[in-house]
């Protein structure tokens, strides 16, 4: 059972890491950039179904260099057998179109064609929740790869492989939240929703499970010895990573990065950054009635109300 799982790297929103120039916009080179946290779900679907039916986990990415990074922290903190980057100029300030289209060249041209392909349900700076679905659809008019049918919101799911299908349990949201039972084929691409869960319930797949989060971490670490040996700063020296640019996939520059990308941003609005100062009174534990102050006002929380 071979598994992709696509990811981005988004800036680190969380408070004081986020910088914006004069204008408002984001200063990419000024701020520390994570692993998009919704891709993180896709990986823990893609490590359940390695883990229940075997087979090997893919992580790829599309960005600068620098997202080697990106790539490492997804096999250190979930799981990937190996790590695909699309990297260089011409791919630059691509949006979610043009970044579908390379990503499924990407997948293209891997040296097998994908049971499953996986992707988070959006990311943290875009917001728009296209490139899973657009991705797919890039595939699909491909004539040498089959057809993958997409499953969207999906909160948990399982494979059956004699059938040859996978089953899943999506979640639809209107007036009220409800879960559908939906099965499709195989080969399939599944967008994962924050609200999936990996299940383990049989001993066998808790053993199996530890034993691969073991396995990739040791690899994670010698990952983390090319990424910061100054001596060496190609990471494709490391076996389990590949980095390909427009050239290595026959894509024409036309149709990449920013002049293959229809959208134009008409404005930025930048996200307002906390008060600088806060009131905080410091109590010591040994201070006794500052404690009970502090007691008193977190009772009424404690208690529901």
């Amino acid at each position: 059972m071979r598994s992709v799982v696509l990811t981005k790297g988004v800036p680190d929103f969380r408070e004081g890491q986020v910088s914006f120039d004069e204008d408002g916009h984001l200063e990419r080179g000024k701020t520390p950039t994570v692993m998009n946290p919704n891709d993180k779900h896709a990986l823990r679907a893609a490590l359940q179904t390695k883990v229940r039916h075997g087979g090997t986990v893919s992580l790829m990415s599309m960005g600068p260099p620098g997202y080697a990074e990106i790539l490492h922290e997804g096999m250190e903190d979930v799981y990937a057998d190996d790590l695909y980057l699309l990297s260089d100029r011409e791919m630059g300030a691509a949006d979610t179109w043009a970044t579908a289209m390379t990503v499924a060249t990407g997948i293209e041209h891997l040296d097998e064609t994908p049971d499953l392909i996986f992707a988070g349900f959006k990311t943290a700076d875009g917001e728009t929740g296209h490139t899973g679905p657009q991705t797919e659809w890039c595939l699909n008019i491909n004539d040498a790869l089959p057809d993958y049918p997409l499953i969207t919101h999906v909160v948990a799911m399982d494979i059956d492989e004699d059938e040859g299908v996978v089953r899943t349990k999506r979640l639809v949201e209107g007036d009220i939240s409800e879960i559908e039972t939906v099965e499709a084929d195989l080969p399939a691409f599944v967008v994962a929703d924050p609200e999936f869960e990996a299940t383990y319930r049989k001993a066998d797949h808790r053993l199996r499970h530890k034993d691969f989060r073991a396995q990739t971490r040791d690899r994670a670490a010698e990952f983390a010895e090319y990424l910061a040996d100054d001596t060496d700063t190609d990471p494709t020296d490391f076996a389990d990573f590949h980095m390909w640019n427009h050239e290595d996939l026959n894509l024409d520059p036309d149709f990449i990065g920013l002049d293959g990308s229809p959208t134009i941003v008409a404005g930025v609005d930048p996200i307002p950054k906390a008060p600088s100062e806060r009131e905080a009174t410091m109590i010591e534990p040994d201070d006794e009635e500052g404690m009970e102050e502090v007691f008193e006002q977190l009772q009424p929380y404690a208690a529901g109300d």
